[in-house]
């Protein structure tokens, strides 16, 4: 299935070459993971993969390259297809986890069911949505970010479940969807928001209880990057599935505005990307961070691209994105891609415990190819057409 064999490798910056950036990285996720399944194993030294937004998320984007060659969307579909049964039944799936990190894979189901009307996918897909209508909630209706997280809203969780909610509520017509996509969007801006800078906190705990959360406010202590990217591909993907007489879709765009203002404000004046710790770039051990750059390039490209955003952050997409390339992308001597200096994981709370301190998030593991920098360069490649 490859087209790799065709593309000419000249470096990163070079606009000489004959395939997109979007589809190089693709190719040489393939030519390492002939399944996706297998970069599960290596990344988090499994013994069987699990239903997980990472990879799943890393799926969506290269099933976006369709356009260039079918075999990207069965790349796609063979790693969901590893997980649904006959029946529908989903492998390593607990409904009663009420994890919102499981929700995410379901936008895979969603367009699989689309395309091939196989009946295992839609009750596949209707397991998730009976996950949500369940899922517990803090009294002002914000979605608990796990059960095992009682009253903690996070970013991340955002993008877990929001998109699949507004495509669902748009294939399934079921505009009931919509609303609850607006609610939880406007709820963690609301709780999460700094007055002073703009930027969102990780999460909020409603409860005060979690020894990360502020005694006034309920925020964690620090604006981490990647939550923030979530948080900016969140918003940009629903618009996509909302009606335009929706009353919540202006709330979305003026939503994406202000925290696209205070984005552009945190990010390194030199290279224009962003940092681990978004508004603490100076300070020793932060470091700038593949991750949630890419989203945000993803995220600002799309916005403007839509007209959600205005045609500035057209051109902050693409500077950025040529700094991407330059301080992120390696081309290995046998041509695939590398990206680098990708934060592998960070959370709140939890056994060991994670502080959420300043300390926690520069020092937690960053490396290579991990699937949560590779999926969103695809995506911002993509949306940018470079």
């Amino acid at each position: 299935m490859s087209v790799f064999t065709n593309c000419q490798v000249m470096g990163p910056g070079n606009q000489d070459n004959n395939q997109p950036w979007s589809v190089r990285m693709a190719e040489s996720v393939i030519s390492r993971y002939p399944r996706l399944t297998d970069m599960d194993l290596k990344f988090h030294n499994r013994n069987s993969p699990k239903w997980q937004y990472d990879i799943a998320m890393l799926a969506q984007a290269i099933d976006r390259l369709g356009s260039y060659d079918k075999a990207y969307e069965d790349y796609m579909k063979n790693y969901v297809d590893f997980f649904i049964g006959e029946k529908g039944e989903i492998f390593n799936y607990n409904l009663s986890e009420y994890n919102l990190d499981k929700i995410n894979p379901g936008n895979n189901l969603i367009i699989l069911y689309q395309r091939t009307g196989e009946e295992k996918y839609k009750k596949a897909i209707d397991q998730l949505a009976e996950q949500l209508k369940d899922q517990p909630h803090n009294p002002d209706g914000g979605f608990w970010h796990k059960g095992r997280y009682p009253y903690q809203m996070w970013l991340d969780g955002i993008y877990m479940s929001s998109p699949f909610m507004a495509r669902y509520g748009s294939v399934f017509g079921e505009p009931e969807w919509f609303d609850e996509v607006v609610r939880q969007i406007t709820l963690i801006e609301k709780h999460t928001r700094d007055p002073e800078t703009g930027l969102l906190y990780h999460a909020y705990d409603a409860s005060r209880g979690m020894k990360w959360s502020d005694d006034e406010t309920g925020c964690s202590p620090h604006f981490w990057g990647r939550a923030m990217g979530w948080y900016m591909m969140a918003i940009v993907d629903v618009l996509d599935f909302f009606p335009e007489t929706h009353p919540g879709r202006e709330q979305l765009i003026q939503i994406l505005h202000r925290t696209s203002e205070a984005l552009v404000k945190v990010k390194d004046q030199e290279s224009g990307l962003w940092y681990q710790v978004l508004d603490m770039g100076g300070s020793q051990g932060n470091y700038l961070e593949s991750s949630a750059s890419c989203m945000f390039v993803y995220a600002f490209a799309k916005g403007a691209m839509h007209g959600y955003l205005d045609k500035k952050y057209l051109q902050v997409a693409e500077n950025s994105f040529d700094s991407i390339l330059e301080k992120f992308i390696r081309v290995e001597p046998d041509g695939r891609l590398t990206i680098t200096d990708g934060c592998f994981a960070a959370g709140l709370g939890g056994i060991p415990y994670r502080s959420g301190d300043y300390e926690y998030y520069i020092n937690e593991r960053k490396g290579e190819n991990d699937s949560k920098a590779v999926g969103p360069f695809i995506l911002a490649a993509y949306e940018l057409n470079r």
